[in-house]
């Protein structure tokens, strides 16, 4: 897989091991393994669990970027940097839903100000890292369809997600994509023009219906569990738990 998307990417530098975990990460932070962030569509000083920790790892930081949509927050107080991004109602793209289907949104309004989505956000920075090239995009429909190619680079049917079929959409047809549901295969080709409106002819199908799954031996692998009655449990005296704080498990 790591091969596949270096040569898709043309990336020669990828990453051989897992990344870390949110948790992990600011204990990284905290004892200076990590000494770059770049903080992105969250606010962990409130949502991550143990608040003092987190504080901590990002007071001892030396870089800390947020992007965010708001002027002041808890975690904007340890940001270095702080850029302004869009909101929902200003995003522009395409969302996946929990059930697959790919929808396409507009935003209904401009982003005010300096505001930026965060993908040229991000192709700004690489621009002036030097891969320019690589990150040269204009539109939302170029990197999806970069991402569509890749979902189906070297499949040949091994991984569930395959949106190759979409990957030379032309930005009239993106505009007007249609919600869709993959797994889906193609009927037949979509006309192949810049200024095509049509969209190409798919067809969804139910992943595992044919009882085939995503294994060496193509059976289903079944957990069983045990059920175990929460530690602290309510009763007709104390009908309530109060909940102080978050904790990780």
């Amino acid at each position: 897989h790591i091969t596949a998307v270096s040569t898709y990417w043309n990336a020669p530098v990828m990453p051989k091991g897992q990344g870390l975990k949110a948790v992990d990460l600011f204990n990284a932070i905290e004892s200076g393994k990590v000494k770059f962030v770049w903080i992105m569509g969250t606010n962990p000083v409130v949502s991550m669990p143990n608040r003092g920790q987190v504080e901590r790892a990002l007071s001892k930081c030396d870089m800390v970027v947020v992007s965010d949509i708001v002027e002041s927050n808890d975690t904007l107080n340890y940001a270095h940097i702080a850029l302004p991004a869009s909101g929902w109602s200003e995003k522009d793209g395409t969302v996946t839903n929990s059930e697959r289907r790919i929808s396409r949104q507009r935003g209904i309004l401009p982003p005010p100000g300096s505001a930026k989505h965060d993908w040229q956000i991000l192709c700004e920075v690489a621009g002036k890292m030097g891969f320019g090239e690589a990150f040269n995009f204009t539109h939302p429909s170029q990197i999806f369809c970069e991402y569509a190619g890749l979902t189906g680079y070297q499949n040949n049917g091994k991984r569930q997600l395959d949106l190759s079929p979409l990957q030379a959409l032309s930005e009239p047809q993106y505009n007007g994509l249609s919600p869709l549901q993959w797994p889906f295969q193609a009927v037949k080709k979509a006309e192949n023009t810049a200024s095509s409106n049509s969209q190409p002819s798919l067809t969804s199908k139910r992943p595992f219906e044919d009882k085939q799954f995503s294994t060496p031996n193509a059976k289903a692998r079944l957990i069983p569990v045990t059920y175990r009655a929460p530690l602290q449990v309510t009763s007709d005296a104390y009908p309530f738990v109060v909940n102080s704080g978050r904790a990780r498990d």
